[in-house]
């Protein structure tokens, strides 16, 4: 099994599903939250379009140091800055894993507050946590469109907004 050739594939995949999702974002419901505790639109939205990203700099780097200020949040507005930020990050994880040997996908990345470790991974494993958190938001950003009216794209096949009933 060559596991490089399945992590770029799967990141193509999920990159032009978030695409649609990024797509269908609402104008003026930037600060829409369905709860309290709830993330707001735009942030989530930032949030999902930044994980594309992560495959990067996973692959560049040996770890991520929320302490060090090594993770700064885009603030982004609009719905064109959601579709420049992923293409841009898309981008970059793309040539990162294209410039990589499957040996590679076996070095050690960590997310680490100061000294302590938040989490122990390989890169390869890191990269899946990632794609996974893609996933799990772009699934939470789907119940806020749902909430809003607004159509919601399949991730795995169509949604009941793509098929004719």
């Amino acid at each position: 099994m060559n596991t490089l050739s399945n992590l770029k594939e799967e990141l193509k995949n999920e990159y032009e599903t978030t695409s649609k999702f990024i797509e269908n974002f609402p104008d003026g419901k930037n600060d829409y939250a369905p709860h309290e505790k709830s993330m707001k639109l735009m942030p989530l939205a930032t949030h999902i379009v930044e994980i594309v990203g992560w495959p990067e700099t996973i692959l560049t780097t040996d770890k991520l140091d929320f302490s060090a200020g090594d993770y700064q949040p885009s603030n982004l507005a609009t719905k064109a800055e959601l579709k420049q930020k992923l293409q841009e990050d898309y981008t970059k994880s793309k040539a990162a894993l294209d410039n990589i040997s499957e040996e590679d996908l076996d070095g050690k990345w960590s997310m680490n507050m100061g000294e302590k470790v938040l989490a122990d991974y390989t890169k390869y494993s890191a990269i899946r946590h990632a794609l996974n958190q893609l996933t799990h938001h772009r699934a939470q950003l789907g119940v806020y469109y749902r909430l809003n009216n607004i159509p919601v794209p399949g991730s795995y096949g169509p949604s009941a907004d793509e098929q004719n009933f």
